[in-house]
């Protein structure tokens, strides 16, 4: 039987890294980012959706979608990342629903939903969404804000302002750890966090 979990963070938190270990150890990880790249790669049917949308401008040169700029425009508006989400979610529920069916099929004993931004659409009621998939528990990775801070600036090179209103867009890190079923503290070593998720993959899978 496969079982499915949720997997979510925040900025600067260090989901990739657990994600990254727990594919190591045997799981199959749907990645809702990468599907999210794929679907909004150069000449991809949503691209032209996305500019009819919000104009011309959140192209670049090339026709690409230059993501910054779309980033910026729906940052801190709430009707334009409503109008965002509702092209975008449902297109990338139905490619992770595919991909998890098919694990099933090959009898994987654990799928891992890596989803960024997992409990803010669970609070913000978004359909048709990866969030919205059936899955047995979410898993939260998990480090204090001030070290969310610091690897932010660290990783993008940006300034602490910056950093800081980046992890104010999210839902706080400790409200999400309150809603999660198990939490991996990230906030040490990577030793530390490796013998988490070990424990976790036996509870899951044992």
């Amino acid at each position: 039987m496969t079982r499915v979990i949720a997997l979510s963070g925040g900025i600067g938190s260090g989901k990739s890294t657990v994600s990254a270990m727990l594919r190591a150890l045997g799981a199959v990880v749907i990645d809702a980012d990468e599907i999210v790249h794929r679907l909004q790669a150069p000449g991809a049917p949503m691209v032209a959706e996305l500019a009819a949308a919000f104009g011309p401008g959140i192209l670049d040169a090339g026709g690409a979608l230059d993501r910054k700029r779309l980033g910026a425009l729906v940052f801190g508006n709430p009707e334009l990342r409503r109008r965002l989400n509702a092209i975008v979610h449902p297109k990338v529920g139905i490619e992770v629903a595919r991909q998890l069916d098919d694990a099933r099929r090959a009898g994987a004993a654990l799928v891992v939903l890596d989803i960024p931004l997992l409990f803010e659409s669970r609070a913000a009621g978004a359909r048709g969404g990866a969030s919205a998939l059936p899955f047995e528990a979410t898993v939260l990775v998990y480090a204090p804000r001030a070290v969310q801070i610091a690897r932010t600036m660290a990783r993008d090179g940006c300034s602490a302002a910056d950093a800081e209103a980046r992890v104010a867009a999210q839902m706080p890190i400790d409200d999400k750890r309150a809603l999660a079923d198990h939490v991996i503290d990230n906030g040490g070593d990577r030793a530390e966090t490796e013998r988490q998720v070990q424990a976790l993959w036996k509870q899951l899978t044992g």
